[in-house]
């Protein structure tokens, strides 16, 4: 399955990306946030946040459902699509994690989030225009 063919739209992806989070771990920020993606060859992956005490051991949930399309897929992992959702809040990606999506997504991927209670998308250029590269 190519990216063009993949089944998941932003709005199921956020449905996915909303169960996630009902996994995470958040007792210190009480953000539970979730992630979906969906891979170039048409795997879905889910993550969740899991703080920590040491606030900078907690992991968030784009980055890990990434790590774990790696873990599956190897160095050829590639994000297609994807979405992030907070419950009861809104906010687009971090930095840090901008930066790890742009590391395993095309400068069109598309990625969807919360804002003003409507899914928005933008690609993966538009969310991070001057990434970090080798």
């Amino acid at each position: 399955m190519t990216a063009g063919e993949i089944r998941f739209d932003a709005e199921a992806l956020m449905e996915t990306a909303e169960a996630a989070a009902g996994q995470a771990y958040a007792p210190y920020s009480k953000a539970m946030v979730g992630c979906a993606l969906v891979s170039e060859v048409g795997n879905l992956y889910r993550g969740c946040n899991v703080e920590n005490a040491s606030y900078g051991l907690t992991i968030c949930a784009e980055r890990n459902a990434i790590f774990a399309g790696v873990a599956a897929e190897g160095a050829r992992f590639r994000i297609a699509r994807l979405a992030v959702i907070a419950r009861g809040l809104e906010f687009p990606p971090c930095g840090a994690c901008r930066q790890v999506m742009a590391e395993f997504a095309g400068e069109d991927a598309d990625i969807s989030f919360m804002d003003r209670g409507q899914i928005r998308t933008m690609t993966m250029r538009e969310l991070l225009p001057a990434r970090f590269s080798f």
